[in-house]
């Protein structure tokens, strides 16, 4: 089964195009796409796309790049709208250390790792609370978030995007997580990220775009990514693990239903249209 777990059409980049692509997913064979909030002014956005669209799921959190214009009550918001909606996960929340860096040019963020921190910890006693996985955002922060998982522990969930080393994917793995791979890996110079897709245990790998970021190695120049390329990021990892495609959707597609739970209520298979 073929599923993007981690792209965010609610995004303005998709304003002209988002229900088109939704429904050309499922025509694809695409079972699901999973969207995760970013902040507490788009949780309608996401719950609303996806009730317009079967094969979409929401996971609701509040992202470590938009701390800084969040309200501490938006964490009891977040409670509230987890307790009277469905949401597959937690997400996106973690850590960003990265875009704190004071050496990084691009800088746009204030250092604000305390505030980063006690959203983080709170968003995970949420999920613990409702049993929910999270979705997690990892940029920079591994060791700190794994230590922040050993004394707020959750049922598992996704390491999004997952650039660490094959010793931190082990710890993950060990706390219920699944780490998800997608246009990163399509690129030949990717070698890291590359030798973790061909030497982890395929049963702890997911596939996602991130879309619309992140974009694969056939649209570098062409800017947006989409969830509709999650078909061609698949077969990369097929090509690098040196699989048959089928067995790397039915495994991913298998993984993606184990962590993320509630996806297994929600996905129906879709039909294919050639």
């Amino acid at each position: 089964m073929l599923i993007d777990t981690h792209c965010h059409l609610d995004d303005a980049a998709f304003d002209a195009d988002r229900d088109d692509i939704a429904r050309q997913a499922l025509r694809q064979g695409i079972a699901k796409l999973v969207i995760p909030a970013v902040a507490r002014s788009n949780f309608d956005a996401v719950i609303a796309l996806c009730n317009r669209h079967e094969n979409c799921a929401y996971a609701l959190g509040i992202h470590p790049m938009y701390v800084n214009s969040a309200a501490v009550d938006d964490i009891e918001v977040l409670r509230s709208y987890v307790q009277h909606n469905h949401p597959v996960a937690i997400g996106e929340i973690g850590l960003d250390y990265f875009a704190n860096n004071p050496l990084n040019a691009k800088n746009t963020v204030n250092n604000n790792f305390d505030l980063q921190s006690y959203f983080f910890t709170e968003q995970l006693k949420i999920a613990n609370q409702y049993d929910l996985p999270v979705i997690l955002h990892v940029r920079h922060a591994i060791d700190d978030i794994l230590k922040q998982l050993r004394k707020h522990p959750v049922v598992g969930g996704i390491a999004h995007a997952f650039n660490g080393s094959f010793q931190q994917a082990e710890q993950f793995i060990a706390l219920g997580f699944k780490l998800g791979f997608g246009g990163a890996m399509t690129y030949s110079r990717a070698l890291r990220i590359r030798e973790l897709a061909i030497k982890l245990p395929l049963s702890a790998i997911v596939l996602e775009t991130d879309a619309p970021d992140i974009p694969p190695e056939w649209l570098s120049q062409r800017g947006r990514n989409s969830p509709l390329e999650i078909a061609k990021i698949a077969q990369v990892l097929a090509d690098l693990r040196q699989l048959n495609i089928a067995e790397v959707l039915e495994i991913t597609g298998s993984n993606a239903m184990k962590v993320l739970p509630k996806l297994t209520h929600l996905c129906t298979l879709p039909k294919v249209l050639h």
